[in-house]
């Protein structure tokens, strides 16, 4: 089994926000759609907003930190209709204070415990589009995730099972879900070839010095 190590992973803007957050803001970088892309936008806000133990209020200060973390995280090269302009890469030559650790075990490594905070805010959510949506951004990162640690497919069903675990049944999950095929999540590592050092370029050649002999009869 190969294991997926931090170190071989991208460096991440802002470790306080976890690497699940980061994979979400990358996921959120290839949607087409702009109007689509700034809406995913908007929801991961929310959660790096739950993540932060705050309550999401629209007074200037703190919305706009969220809006230049999110810009930061993005390597400052996601394309959408933010509210604020993006800021100048030395805004951030300070890093925030970190987001205290959370004590406490995690029920599934694979997913990690961001997951389970995004799902448990989802859960205080109220019933609308943007928990709806919010609820699909999650479930196609766990599948991703599972792909990514244990290198193998992984049915729908298992991935919505976990979901509803980790929720504790709490998490009403729309019937009408998209769960994105492991191409369209993961993409394939490229292997090169492998020349046959032994053979190469031998093409049974005979040995200059070396003759078949003739025998007469």
């Amino acid at each position: 089994m190969n294991f997926d190590y931090n170190t071989q992973r991208k460096r991440m803007a802002l470790p306080e926000y976890g690497r699940n957050v980061q994979k979400m803001v990358e996921y959120v970088k290839t949607i087409e759609d702009r109007e689509e892309r700034t809406r995913a936008a908007k929801t991961v806000i929310m959660v790096m907003a739950n993540l932060n133990n705050t309550h999401f209020k629209d007074e200037g200060d703190f919305k706009h930190k969220l809006w230049d973390h999110l810009a930061l995280i993005a390597d400052f090269d996601l394309d959408i209709d933010a509210p604020y302009p993006q800021p100048e890469p030395s805004k951030f030559q300070e890093l925030p204070k970190q987001v205290p650790y959370v004590q406490g075990g995690v029920k599934f490594l694979h997913y990690g415990r961001i997951v389970e905070m995004m799902i448990n805010a989802a859960v205080e959510m109220e019933n609308n589009d943007d928990k709806e949506y919010l609820i699909s951004l999650i479930v196609n990162q766990m599948k991703k995730s599972y792909i990514t640690w244990n290198r193998s497919q992984v049915a729908d069903e298992v991935i919505l099972a976990d979901m509803k675990n980790l929720s504790k049944g709490r998490l009403e999950i729309p019937s009408d879900i998209k769960i994105l095929e492991a191409k369209e999540l993961v993409q394939p590592v490229k292997k090169k070839p492998i020349l046959n050092n032994k053979n190469h370029g031998k093409q049974n050649k005979q040995h200059p010095y070396k003759k078949k002999q003739q025998f007469r009869h």
